[in-house]
């Protein structure tokens, strides 16, 4: 049986909460192995979701047509966006324009997914009821979501090797109940999390497939080619990288082309809606321009871009300089953090993005409770903005609380990323490699030594730094030997 790390031995807010249950596991304790981690994880996860969906149930009574969607933050895109865009209630293409038809304004495979909904909806609900059908549309929808959580849950235990436990903190987090079925974004959660784990089995072509789909069902999963150009960059792993990139592009290309040929016009919605839409909920842009702060139009996109380019320059120099090549999830969570923050919108799903990777990054619940307490507050506080948007008259809702709330979501994500880039700069903290483990993400990187670095040291496979004038043999994987200071340190370390 596979060693596993029990959270009440490891993490010390589980170790504090188990003591009303007979304290921290023992060493003798049996029966907790990767299988009986696993199940457990998608019973919490399922659980969740059930909570999720009673969550919505205020709203969903009127299928989203009573006027407190916003007060009783039970909003969803979901059954608005069945009744608003024909194709799908009709059966047709979502990206056709024939008749004057608004195209859908989401990627191909995103809407290859609502299409397959909108099939399911007209074979169980015959009624002419549109209303009636958008709940019916919301309820399959939901079902199919709710499995991509659990698919999510499943890969991110697999994902962590001896820490599978590690998925109960995307599992039960806040976010996950609060947001699971505002829109389709698990979808896209669900194939990136599927392609970590084939890179993290040693498949780099069908993780390549895998993301390049993740991309053609949302964008931000792109940002996730530069973490690994990076890893591979510094473990001498190009080829490697080169195969993953090709069938990405690939796959992307498979999916798109059809379609942009068929209906060009719907197919650039969403590309053409990304690049003029204005500052939106819960970016630093909107909060600002609301607070007073007045920026042009034409500078919004320029200063979103720049400012995230700007901010992956460092994630980059952190990846190159480190004393020890970061771990797969601490970049991927860094470079993903910083695109939420600096984007020019920031719908409350988009944490799913985050929360599927925190287990991979930082699995200390410590840090996930004080980022989600501020997603929360978050949460609430842009469903009444927009109430106050759309009845000016009826509710007075003051500016302040949605842009203090945005910019304390934006101070407990940074939190969270200070948090990890300490982990990459002082591995000792880094509660993964406490075992002496390197990257069980890493698939091809984990163990190997680096053949490229800046600032004249790279690390080696046996936990060493040495000067880029040394031979490197390239590590073909293993997990690496940590060095008695480094496991010393890590051993007394509680957070």
């Amino acid at each position: 049986m596979v060693d596993v790390v029990l959270p009440s031995r490891d993490d010390p807010v589980v170790a504090a909460g188990s003591e009303g249950l007979g304290g921290p596991a023992g060493r003798r304790v049996r029966g907790l192995g990767p299988r009986r981690a696993v199940a457990t994880v998608l019973v919490m996860t399922a659980l969740v979701c059930c909570f999720g969906l009673l969550q919505k149930q205020p709203c969903r009574a009127s299928a989203w047509t009573n006027v407190d969607v916003y007060p009783q933050l039970c909003y969803s895109d979901i059954a608005f966006l069945y009744r608003l865009r024909g194709g799908l209630a009709d059966g047709h293409s979502p990206y056709s324009t024939a008749g004057g038809a608004v195209p859908l304004e989401y990627p191909v495979l995103t809407g290859v997914f609502m299409s397959a909904a909108a099939k399911a909806t007209s074979f169980v609900d015959g009624s002419d009821d549109q209303v009636g059908r958008s709940r019916t549309f919301f309820d399959i929808t939901a079902l199919m979501l709710a499995a991509c959580a659990l698919f999510t849950a499943w890969a991110v235990a697999g994902i962590a090797g001896r820490r599978p436990w590690d998925a109960t903190l995307f599992a039960l987090a806040p976010g996950l109940l609060l947001t699971a079925f505002i829109n389709w974004d698990l979808f896209a959660v669900a194939l990136t999390a599927a392609s970590m784990l084939a890179w993290a089995r040693r498949r780099p072509v069908l993780a390549g497939v895998l993301i390049g789909l993740a991309i053609a069902a949302k964008f931000y999963p792109v940002v996730m080619l530069g973490p690994l150009l990076l890893l591979c960059l510094r473990a001498g792993r190009m080829r490697v990288y080169a195969r993953y990139l090709g069938a990405g592009v690939l796959a992307w290309l498979v999916v798109n082309l059809p379609v942009k040929l068929l209906w060009p016009d719907g197919w650039a919605a969403f590309y053409q809606m990304s690049r003029e839409r204005d500052a939106g909920y819960g970016s630093p842009w909107y909060a600002l321009d609301r607070s007073g702060w007045v920026i042009s139009t034409t500078l919004i996109s320029p200063l979103a871009l720049g400012s995230f380019a700007l901010l992956c320059v460092g994630v980059a120099v952190l990846a190159l300089r480190a004393p020890r090549r970061p771990r797969v999830g601490q970049l991927a969570f860094l470079v993903v953090a910083v695109f939420t923050i600096t984007n020019k919108v920031y719908s409350p799903q988009y944490v799913l993005w985050l929360i599927a990777l925190y287990p991979l990054a930082r699995p200390r619940w410590r840090d996930l409770l004080i980022w989600q307490s501020a997603e929360v507050v978050y949460f609430v506080a842009v469903w009444w903005h927009l109430q106050g948007l759309t009845y000016p008259d009826k509710v007075q809702v003051p500016e302040w609380t949605h842009n203090g709330a945005t910019f304390l979501r934006i101070a407990a994500l940074s939190y969270v990323c200070g948090m990890i880039v300490r982990d990459v700069l002082r591995p000792g903290h880094d509660p993964v490699r406490a075992d002496g483990s390197d990257d069980p993400a890493g698939g091809v990187l984990d163990g190997a030594a680096d053949v490229f670095g800046l600032g004249g040291r790279r690390w080696d496979a046996g936990g060493s730094d040495r000067s880029v004038d040394d031979d490197a043999v390239e590590g073909d994987g293993g997990h690496p030997d940590v060095d008695v200071e480094l496991a010393a340190d890590s051993g007394n370390r509680l957070d």
